[in-house]
């Protein structure tokens, strides 16, 4: 059997959300949990322990970078990709160094996300 990996979806868009969920089906990866905020994206981490997290740079609260520091002191070798269709050059640059494997501006399209997330796991 191929190995299977857990993947959380932090974004505030529900649409967003959907797109990410679908584009995973039929792929190695199962989207384990879904979050809206920073809070409940550090939260479902530290409860699901997923293999990746796919993280929107804007959300409600203190947003994205907030998040992805939260997940960074539970796991400093967590997997996440940073999302955003308004990431300006200054917030990618700080997530990447925060610990974000790699950025991909939305709408993404399926082969660019299974791609990236399959170059993160080693497949």
């Amino acid at each position: 059997m191929d190995k299977r990996f857990k993947v959380l979806v932090a974004d505030d868009s529900a649409f967003a959300r959907r797109i990410a969920v679908s584009s995973l089906a039929n792929t190695e990866f199962d989207v384990v949990a879904e979050a809206k905020t920073d809070k409940e994206t550090i939260e479902l981490f530290r409860k699901v322990s997923p293999d990746l997290v796919l993280l929107d740079i804007i959300m409600p609260d203190e947003g994205g970078t907030t998040a992805l520091k939260g997940i960074m002191e539970i796991n400093p070798k967590a997997k996440v990709i940073m999302l955003s269709s308004l990431g300006t050059e200054e917030a990618i640059t700080e997530c990447l160094t925060l610990g974000a494997m790699t950025f991909l501006q939305k709408p993404f399209d399926v082969a660019r996300l299974v791609g990236a997330l399959r170059k993160i796991t080693g497949g």
